[in-house]
């Protein structure tokens, strides 16, 4: 049977309070670049627009493709989850460890930190390591204790 952890409500908290800050930014410089009278008036030297009014003029376009860009990432992992299967912990389709490649598995830091390191050969026969981290999936420890008992045996 297989063990998943979802991604992290964590991560997911952090995407949305990061677009929610990039559309508020957007609003907030679009009003004093064009609406806020006094604004204008104030950063407006021979009519010429000062560097503050031209910057709240120019940062909204910017700021509304990165609350885009961050909801199109935001869609794209949100169904993002780790595996332990029967024979190799799934990362994404094309990003499997398979048990019998782990080396050792690095778990001082999972109770206190909330992170461990898998050490695995790679499919070229290289020595490679992995953090996998609570802050990027839930249900870690469970799935841990599945990855422990396979290498283990």
């Amino acid at each position: 049977m297989a063990v998943v952890a979802p991604l992290a409500k964590f991560k997911k908290t952090n995407f949305k309070i990061y677009i929610a800050a990039l559309l508020i930014g957007a609003a907030y410089f679009a009003y004093d670049g064009f609406f806020n009278k006094k604004f204008i008036e104030k950063h407006t030297v021979d009519d010429k627009p000062d560097s503050t009014l031209v910057f709240n003029q120019k940062a909204p376009p910017f700021l509304l493709a990165g609350a885009v860009v961050m909801a199109v990432w935001f869609v794209m992992v949100k169904d993002k989850k780790l595996i332990a299967e029967d024979t190799e912990l799934v990362f994404s389709d094309k990003d499997k460890i398979p048990y019998n490649s782990i080396e050792s598995i690095n778990k001082t830091n999972f109770e206190s930190k909330g992170f461990f390191f898998i050490e695995y050969k790679t499919s070229d026969g290289k020595i490679s390591q992995r953090k996998v981290s609570d802050r990027t999936y839930d249900n870690l420890g469970a799935v841990l204790e599945v990855v422990v008992s396979k290498i283990t045996g």
